[in-house]
């Protein structure tokens, strides 16, 4: 009987300790499925979220999954970052989507690959309140000046807020 108790409590101990120990770095995750694995030219993918935290800065990242139908190397997109009190910070950023020989950067097995972008590094939000941020691709062929209708290869995009440790 004296053993069953041990195990209990040892088992009891170990589940507290999992249980504390995993510290939630993520305070807002979300993604949006693009329909057909295709982002049209115009179509914002929009995100809504809510800051109570004007103190502690924050790492905000894009997150995309794409597979192998994308066909460029790069990818730009325009953000437009919306704050409670109605003031606007409009961005337009490129990243690298392939090494120098052409493969996919990213994490993943398969031929889908994920993609964490930093957005905004240690990032103080100056009001509380319900924010939203609206993403866009403004990808062009060499030469052109008219947006590609159709970006194939994007599955998802998300967003995520994350503390700092």
């Amino acid at each position: 009987m004296e053993a069953i108790q041990k195990n209990r409590f040892f088992v009891l101990l170990l589940v507290s300790i999992v249980m504390f120990s995993c510290d939630d770095v993520s305070e807002f995750n979300q993604y949006k499925t693009l329909e057909n694995s295709s982002w049209q030219s115009g179509e914002k993918v929009a995100f809504s979220f809510e800051v109570k935290d004007t103190v502690l800065p924050k790492n905000l990242f894009i997150n995309l999954r794409n597979n192998s139908d994308y066909e460029f190397s790069n990818l730009y997109i325009i953000t437009e970052l919306k704050f409670p009190n109605n003031s606007l910070v409009i961005d337009t950023l490129q990243y690298e989507m392939t090494d120098a020989s052409g493969v996919f950067l990213g994490d993943g097995f398969s031929e889908v690959k994920e993609n964490k972008l930093f957005y905004k590094e240690h990032k103080v939000f100056p009001v509380s309140g319900v924010y939203s941020l609206n993403i866009r691709q403004a990808m062009r062929k060499n030469g052109e000046v008219n947006a590609i209708e159709s970006l194939n290869g994007i599955q998802d995009v998300g967003f995520s807020i994350e503390k700092i440790n």
